[in-house]
C-alpha cells in the first residue's frame, strides 16, 4: 500500500512538471507574439534653409509733433486727419497779436539802426553806438523769426496727418501736440534677433514681410540698420527693416510678420509622424531603431516644413526612426518591423 502511494505521488509530480513546462512554453510564445509592431522610415541630412519669423508693429519712418514752442491761442487748423501734406506746407495758424506787436518793434529798430548807420558813416556816431544798435536789431529780428515760426506752423516732412488734438480757438498750453504728421513712404519695423545670428545679418539684406490685414501677400523689405550691441538681459540685438511702401498700403500700427533667411545648413529631416511629445513637458522625442530594439532619443526641433521637421540634434544621419506604433513603445524595447 505504501509503495502504491509513493507511485501515485511520483506520477502527480511528473504531471505537474509537464504542465509547468507547457505553461512556460506558452508564456514564451506569447511574449514572442507580443513584440510591438512598428513602421520605420530612414532619415537623411540635407541642406535646410535657416528661416526665422519675427513679429513686429509697423512704424512711421519719421513722426513729427506739430506744436508751437510757447502757449498761444490757435487761430485756425488748416488740415484734417488723413490729409497728405508736403514739406513746408502751412498746417496751423496761431494767434498773430504778439507777432504784430513784435513786427512793429522790429520796424522801429530797423529805422533806428539805419539812422545810427548813416551817422557812423559820416563820423557822427561811435563804433560802440553802431554795435549796440546792430545787436538790438539782431535780437529783435531773432525774436520775430521765432514767433513767426510759432504763428504759422508748417510741415517739416512729406507725410500724412495722423492725429489732431485741438480745435480752432483752443488755447495751446503744452502737453499734446496740435497735430501729428507721419512719413509713411517708407515705413519701418523693428525686430529683436538672437545673438547667434549676429554675424549673419547685414545692412541691405532682403527680407520678406507679411501684414496680417493683407493675408499671404508678401512685401519686400530690406535691413536698413543693425544695432551694434547685444542686450545682455534678452541676448538679442535690434534690427530695423524698411519697406518702400510706395503705394502706402502698409500703415503705422499694423501687425506684421518678418521672415529672415540666414542661409542653409545640413540637418537631419524626419517625418512629423516620428515626433513624440512627452506628457507633462514640452520635450520632444523620436524612437530610433537599431538591431531589433528602439531607443528613446530626445530631439531639438527646427523648422516645420509641410509634413516634415528639421532636427537640430538628437538623431544621426541615416538612422531609422519609428513612424507608427509608438503608443506601445518604451526605451530599449524589442520590436517587430512591419514591411
Amino acid at each position: 500500500m505504501k509503495k502504491s502511494f509513493q507511485l501515485i505521488a511520483l506520477m502527480a509530480v511528473a504531471m505537474l512538471g509537464a504542465c509547468s513546462g507547457e505553461k512556460e512554453q506558452t508564456t514564451a510564445a506569447a511574449v514572442t507574439e507580443e513584440k510591438p509592431k512598428v513602421k520605420l522610415a530612414q532619415v537623411t541630412a540635407r541642406p535646410v534653409a535657416q528661416i526665422q519669423e519675427y513679429t513686429a508693429t509697423v512704424e512711421a519712418e519719421v513722426k513729427n509733433n506739430i506744436a508751437p514752442s510757447s502757449p498761444v491761442r490757435i487761430d485756425k487748423i488748416l488740415v484734417e486727419v488723413g490729409d497728405r501734406v508736403v514739406k513746408g506746407q502751412k498746417l496751423v495758424s496761431m494767434d498773430a497779436a504778439n507777432l504784430k506787436q513784435i513786427k512793429f518793434q522790429l520796424d522801429n529798430r530797423e529805422i533806428e539802426f539805419k539812422r545810427v548807420d548813416e551817422l557812423y558813416k559820416v563820423g557822427g556816431a561811435s563804433k560802440s553806438e553802431w554795435d549796440a544798435a546792430k545787436m538790438s536789431l539782431d535780437v529783435m529780428q531773432t525774436s520775430y523769426n521765432n514767433l513767426l515760426e510759432n504763428t504759422a506752423l508748417v510741415s517739416p516732412i512729406n507725410g500724412i496727418v495722423t492725429a489732431r488734438n485741438y480745435d480752432n480757438g483752443d488755447m495751446y498750453s503744452g502737453g499734446m501736440p496740435v497735430l501729428v504728421v507721419e512719413q509713411i513712404t517708407p515705413v519701418k519695423l523693428m525686430v529683436n534677433v538672437s545673438e547667434g545670428n549676429f554675424t549673419k545679418v547685414k545692412k541691405g539684406d532682403p527680407v520678406s514681410v507679411k501684414v496680417d490685414v493683407y493675408g499671404d501677400e508678401a512685401f519686400e523689405g530690406r535691413v536698413s540698420l543693425v544695432y551694434p550691441t547685444i542686450n545682455a538681459a534678452t541676448r538679442t540685438f535690434p534690427v530695423e527693416i524698411q519697406l518702400n511702401n510706395r503705394d502706402q498700403k502698409v500703415r503705422p500700427g499694423m501687425f506684421a510678420r518678418v521672415t529672415m533667411n540666414y542661409g542653409t545648413q545640413d540637418h537631419v529631416v524626419v517625418p512629423d509622424l516620428a515626433i513624440v511629445k512627452r506628457a507633462g513637458s514640452g520635450d520632444r522625442f523620436v524612437y530610433v531603431y537599431k538591431d531589433g530594439k528602439v531607443s528613446y532619443n530626445k530631439v531639438e526641433l527646427g523648422r516645420r516644413m509641410g509634413t516634415e521637421y528639421e532636427l537640430l540634434s538628437g538623431v544621426d544621419n541615416g538612422a531609422q526612426v519609428v513612424i507608427a506604433g509608438q503608443n506601445r513603445l518604451a526605451d530599449a524595447v524589442e520590436v517587430e518591423v512591419e514591411k
